[in-house]
């Protein structure tokens, strides 16, 4: 195992049990359809590169569900669930921008243990597949270890009071982030950057890791959202 994948592992051991965080109601069916394999393409190759750090990406779950488009989101926006915010992955960065690595090895298609197990996390069966055969396979960790980490690490977060804020009126990226950052003590608006449509919804909110999984301040050339623009936070349901 090498160094990399052995902070992640020593994490796993020492990191407090997981909660299905910011699920506000998660039904896992009886059966979940496997997913399908993945790997690289013309327009996604390949890439073995030295891993400058991490970014651990979650997603705002009502602004995805407002436009869904596929029949992948159709667990995660479905009536009989809801969710706050969800893991959309771990992601191993490069030391330079625009260059980090991707589909270092082939990927098995993940045993359903897995998949229940995080589904609640990640809630849709390709979108794990997707990361683990993207992100996951550079990490040098199994399947396993490696969703079991970002849980972790996604389980550990706080957060403010979403459906306050998506109500308040001409709030901007900074005092989102400054919430988000009070909520969790160590981390500051450096370490994270924020993601919003062409309308001004929010998207995801990525937080900047070292290669030992610390938070830490977000390099340069990761630009956010200026302090002042302008966001919108899509309403979580029945809140």
């Amino acid at each position: 195992m090498n160094r990399i994948a052995g902070a992640l592992a020593a994490l796993v051991c020492a990191a407090p049990g997981v909660a299905a965080a910011q699920s506000y109601q998660c039904n896992i069916p009886e059966r979940i359809a496997p997913p399908h394999a993945e790997g690289p393409t013309q327009g996604q190759p390949r890439r073995v590169l030295p891993i400058g750090g991490y970014t651990l990406a979650i997603s705002w779950s009502p602004q995805q569900c407002a436009h869904r488009s596929d029949i992948s989101s159709s667990f995660q926006c479905d009536p009989e669930n809801r969710f706050g915010f969800t893991l959309h992955g771990l992601w191993p960065d490069g030391k330079r921008e625009n260059q980090w690595p991707q589909y270092c090895k082939a990927a098995p298609v993940l045993p359903q243990t897995v998949i229940r197990r995080h589904i609640c996390t990640t809630p849709s069966a390709q979108l794990l597949q997707h990361e683990y055969a993207k992100h996951g396979t550079c990490t040098g960790m199994t399947p396993t270890t490696y969703f079991a980490t970002s849980a972790r690490l996604f389980g550990n977060l706080r957060y403010p009071d979403m459906a306050a804020l998506s109500r308040k009126r001409d709030l901007t990226a900074g005092q989102l982030a400054r919430a988000i950052a009070a909520a969790n003590p160590g981390i500051t608006t450096r370490m994270m950057r924020l993601t919003a449509d062409k309308r001004g919804w929010l998207q995801e909110v990525w937080l900047c890791l070292d290669t030992r999984l610390r938070y830490r301040a977000c390099p340069a050339f990761e630009k956010s959202l200026p302090d002042d623009q302008p966001i919108r936070i899509r309403r979580p349901a029945d809140r």
